[in-house]
């Protein structure tokens, strides 16, 4: 899922009008898990969702309201199994969430938290939950990351530290989850919740042509953070591929090589001709990507499979991890269904990864 924090902005008129709906917990059967995020506006949902359907326009309401009182809210909700007033059934479990109203004092937060996933840096946001007088809460909010724990505050850390060691290890495993901090025998007065901030898995398209478009559309939806790369500026631009996070004009090879090539890289090369492809593929080859890709007919590959054995730039081991032909066969004819082979292959890979 996108991450719901950088879609936050950054001015405060703004994110004085939005407020943030964080699912905290579940029991039983619920449309969605601890973590799912939404943010809604006076107008209603803005981003990202907490189950859509009834629960998500109650929630709507309660956000609203907040709005006004300025007053964060910690509820828990049962998902009846009736059906009433035509709507759907729901699902019969119990679900928790915060409703959050003043995302404008945690503003620094954010902002670090945007920071560190621009240098692709994964963290926790840490959220404290206080019992404060006349039932009402109080939120405090903390970014933390391998590297950098300076805004963790004292008293917290002895319940922060342990859920921190390995964190670059096992972010990846990692659960939103909730500690109980208690100050009496058997009475939690706060709640702490850590959840995982990671940045999304990186899509390198080689070549901005038809299908490098549409890819780059269907790659944004599936969540990926999308880089397009072509040396033509007539189609490596943002009015023609709208969908991209990241363009880059300039020679294809060079601009793959600078690229840091780890288990969240997933690399396509579909450009306009064997040259280009294979510049793109010897500068690939042997990485770590999670995925490479290269279109071309059973005579282009068996020629590129020559030429890069028989040069030295690739050993038979190498080679055989590059899916070649790219996408899932689905008898794909035209640029959209191609697109759509690709975007299922690199699905079904990346599951794959997540899975182990």
């Amino acid at each position: 899922m996108k991450n719901i924090y950088l879609q936050i902005p950054y001015n405060m008129l703004d994110i004085s009008k939005l407020v943030l709906a964080t699912v905290t917990g579940t029991e039983g059967s619920t449309p969605q898990k601890p973590g799912s995020s939404a943010l809604f506006d006076k107008a209603g949902l803005v981003a990202g969702t907490i189950g859509g359907g009834v629960l998500e326009g109650k929630v709507q309401n309660i956000a609203i309201e907040s709005l006004n009182t300025m007053e964060p809210v910690h509820q828990v909700f049962r998902l009846d199994t009736s059906v009433s007033d035509g709507e759907d059934a729901l699902c019969g479990g119990k679900i928790c969430i915060l409703v959050d109203p003043d995302l404008v004092r945690h503003k620094h937060v954010f902002e670090t938290l945007r920071k560190s996933a621009g240098e692709r840096i994964p963290g926790f946001l840490i959220t404290l939950l206080t019992n404060a007088e006349n039932n009402k809460i109080l939120i405090d909010r903390y970014w933390a990351t391998d590297q950098d724990r300076s805004l963790i505050p004292a008293e917290l850390k002895p319940f922060i530290e342990p859920e921190m060691k390995g964190l670059i290890a096992g972010i990846d495993s990692y659960d939103f989850r909730e500690l109980k901090i208690q100050r009496e025998e058997g009475k939690p007065s706060h709640l702490l919740f850590l959840e995982p901030v990671i940045p999304l898995p990186r899509l390198i398209i080689a070549g901005a042509g038809h299908i490098g478009k549409a890819l780059s559309q269907i790659g944004s939806m599936l969540d990926f953070e999308v880089t397009i790369i072509d040396d033509r500026p007539e189609f490596a631009n943002s009015e023609n591929i709208p969908y991209a996070n990241h363009i880059i004009t300039g020679d294809i090879g060079k601009a793959i090589e600078k690229i840091e090539k780890g288990n969240d890289t997933f690399i396509v090369i579909v450009t306009r001709g064997h040259r280009d492809d294979g510049n793109a593929l010897k500068v690939c080859i042997g990485s770590g990507a999670a995925y490479i890709g290269m279109i071309g007919s059973k005579t282009k590959i068996s020629l590129m499979h020559g030429e890069f054995i028989g040069n030295g730039w690739a050993t038979e081991e190498q080679w055989k991890r590059i899916f070649t032909p790219i996408g899932l066969d689905i008898r794909s004819k035209t640029v959209e269904e191609i697109a759509v082979s690709i975007a299922a292959q690199l699905v079904q890979v990346k599951n794959k990864r997540d899975s182990k």
